[in-house]
């Protein structure tokens, strides 16, 4: 498909996404089983990552990380059964290409389907805005001397250790 079949948002989606879906939730999702009764449908994080838009969007059904495109022309408009992996700090994730009229082209990466954990919108808020945050945040870094290993839990057996760092005591917590 070509960039023109799929333009991007050039201000923040997250009125029209939580829009596209409160619609779908009083139209084809009403009613059904995996529907949670407790839940409505809030886009609580949306932000630009990487010239694209960025989201997490919850619904009665679900918890979804979603990229809509923006102006940085890496989102690929994908139909339904197709995916795109994207890279953040935490790793690296797959979305699934997915189309709404009134929205246009959008990717989902499924957190929770479906979402009756949740007794009350503001538990599932929650959630969904720390997913959000554990998704833009860094994997801790593992502890580099000996003694930090140890101290997690690691072996220190199986670290490696530089020919300096032995001859300075670095095998037994000194040197660094």
């Amino acid at each position: 498909m070509s960039a023109t079949a799929c333009p991007p948002h050039t201000d923040n989606p997250q009125a029209l996404l939580a829009a596209t879906f409160a619609r779908i939730a009083a139209t084809r999702m009403a009613g059904l089983p995996v529907v949670n009764p407790a839940l409505g449908v809030a886009v609580p994080a949306m932000q630009a990552w990487q010239g694209e838009w960025l989201g997490v969007l919850l619904t009665p059904w679900a918890v979804n990380l979603v990229m809509l495109p923006g102006p940085g022309g890496r989102f690929r408009p994908i139909e339904v059964g197709g995916a795109q992996w994207w890279d953040f700090p935490s790793g690296r994730y797959e979305f699934l290409g997915n189309r709404e009229d009134g929205l246009g082209h959008y990717q989902s990466c499924s957190l929770l389907s479906p979402a009756f954990e949740f007794a009350c919108q503001a538990d599932a808020e929650a959630f969904a805005l720390a997913a959000f945050d554990a998704l833009l945040a860094a994997p801790p870094q593992a502890p580099h001397n000996a003694e930090g290993v140890r101290l997690s839990g690691g072996s220190v057996i199986a670290q490696p250790v530089s020919r300096r760092d032995f001859l300075r005591g670095g095998l037994f917590g000194g040197g660094r």
